[in-house]
């Protein structure tokens, strides 16, 4: 069955998500971000806007070489052309037909005031603004989508020129025209009426981009749908300006599994819990507890009547079975989501748990232990991987051991800049190395003083760069004195890694983060 050719589940974390507030991914982090959608088996990933902005260029240019993707195609994010220029001549379409991205998604105005108050053009011009830029971009070979903007409030304002919008679009050549909730004002009987509507006037191919803000953008969607929309845009997590974006797993996990229409390739559903979490650990966005389907809470029970029953039989008092989106049922025992996800993910990594089920629960009790002060590995692969090796293999890979390790930092006059020192003492291949690192923070300081000194006895290490760095308070009524989570995020040039590390000390943790993140690259270099 060809997913992305009978419906479309169209992914826009990368852009429409990333406007939320507090979001300001780097190029690394969207990089990361794509490459677990596409793990979920969503047909388009809309990277961003190049031309736009300098990250969205250099995350099209990086993802050409970077990203490997299976089951998704790019898209790439822009406007029509200006008014009163053609599209050939345009440099933000230019920045489209470079971008290397095979799709399109145009964003046009469909609201007359919009056109004329916020364009400030005539209602003919901004037509032809939709065919010049959607012929140009088709006769480049690129397939083209549209957002019509605005597109139910417009409707209700000038019926007939939202429908002539969409029209011209796809006369021109667009494929799917996707009727943007862009206010988020909407309800799933008006959105179902207006979309059946719009398919009998113009016969093409309807989608739908609902935002939240009566709280009923996956209703909204899935009212689309019902009445013949085969295009669905959301993000992960609900991610997106002002209250977010229709959440894209609630959105397939209902049409998937309450309405028994397949949308994502077969078994990928099961990961929607790790990928959910896992995004969120790169946004550095706590992931909401109650989400649906994929939140630590979405299957989770307290004692008594419940308890009792689902004793007796699980299902007595849950919708689903959660293992249908790797997520688990909980008595309120920790925040993990459970024996499915480890067994999905250690698949994954090369561990195959499922044969052992003692070993597999033993695993999940050891995670549920350790998240419960305070660790999290559903971004943090590398980590998790050491911890397998200890558990399946009955040890952890060893490379040095560590004697001791301190950090100074220093400001020799008032208002001068602090500079940090760090000393390292440990052991490896049989030779005892005592290290001192210089950096502009005491992380830094560790990180170069401990590659040094492992470098001495495994010179691959030289290859090894700290990325990306970054860090959750936990408990956060405590103040400083609060738990604190780091993640470490390390590249070999080839690829890269994510560690953890947790600690009452920011350094401890840093420090945790950091050899677990040499320990593995030494394992992953010694492995190939």
């Amino acid at each position: 069955m060809d997913l992305q050719g009978a419906f479309h589940v169209y992914d826009t974390t990368l852009r429409d998500g990333m406007q939320q507030e507090g979001l300001n991914p780097t190029v690394a982090d969207k990089l990361a971000i794509a490459r677990q959608l596409d793990e979920l088996g969503v047909g388009f990933i809309e990277g961003g806007w190049p031309g736009a902005n300098p990250r969205d260029t250099e995350f099209f240019r990086r993802a050409a070489a970077e990203l490997d993707l299976k089951h998704a195609k790019l898209a790439a994010f822009g406007a029509t052309r200006r008014a009163g220029v053609k599209a050939a001549d345009d440099p933000l379409i230019a920045a489209l037909r470079d971008s290397g991205a095979p799709v399109v998604t145009l964003v046009a105005k469909s609201h007359d005031r919009h056109v004329e108050l916020a364009l400030r053009t005539t209602l003919e011009e901004n037509l032809a603004m939709i065919r010049d830029t959607v012929s140009h971009l088709r006769e480049n070979g690129q397939t083209v989508f549209l957002d019509a903007e605005h597109f139910f409030d417009g409707y209700k304002a000038n019926r007939a020129y939202a429908l002539e919008v969409l029209r011209t679009a796809f006369e021109a050549g667009a494929e799917v025209a996707a009727l943007c909730d862009t206010n988020g004002g909407m309800l799933p009987a008006w959105v179902s009426d207006v979309v059946l509507d719009v398919q009998r006037s113009t016969g093409g191919r309807i989608g739908i981009h609902c935002h939240n803000d009566t709280g009923t953008a996956v209703a909204n969607t899935l009212a689309a749908v019902d009445a013949g929309a085969t295009h669905v845009q959301g993000t992960i997590n609900g991610y997106g300006e002002r209250t977010g974006n229709a959440d894209l797993i609630s959105v397939v996990a209902n049409l998937e599994l309450k309405l028994d229409r397949r949308v994502l390739p077969e078994g990928l559903l099961r990961d929607a819990t790790r990928i959910a979490h896992g995004v969120a650990e790169v946004t550095n966005v706590p992931p909401a507890s109650r989400q649906p389907y994929v939140g630590s809470s979405a299957f989770a029970h307290k004692a008594g009547l419940h308890a009792s029953a689902i004793k007796v039989d699980p299902m007595l008092y849950q919708h689903m079975d959660p293992l249908g989106v790797g997520n688990d049922m909980r008595l309120l025992v920790s925040d993990m989501a459970g024996r499915a996800s480890i067994e999905l993910k250690g698949k994954e990594l090369g561990f195959d748990l499922s044969e052992n089920k003692e070993l597999a629960t033993a695993i999940t009790n050891r995670v549920k232990e350790l998240e419960s002060r305070g660790f999290s590995f559903e971004a943090a692969d590398a980590s998790f991987e050491l911890l397998l090796c200890e558990m399946v293999e009955g040890e952890r890979p060893a490379y040095f051991e560590v004697e001791s390790w301190r950090v100074i930092t220093e400001v020799q006059s008032e208002g001068g800049d602090a500079t940090c020192e760090a000393t390292v003492k440990l052991h490896a291949g049989g030779e005892r190395f005592v290290v001192v690192g210089e950096g502009n923070g005491p992380v830094n300081a560790l990180d170069h003083a401990l590659r040094q000194a492992i470098g001495q006895a495994y010179p691959e290490v030289a290859k090894f760069e700290l990325i990306d760095f970054k860090v959750r308070i936990l408990d956060q009524g405590h103040g400083t004195d609060a738990i604190t989570r780091v993640l470490i995020e390390t590249s070999d040039g080839a690829s890269s890694w994510v560690t953890v590390g947790v600690g009452p000390n920011i350094i401890e943790a840093s420090w945790q983060a950091l050899t677990a993140s040499v320990t593995y690259g030494l394992r992953k270099h010694h492995k190939d």
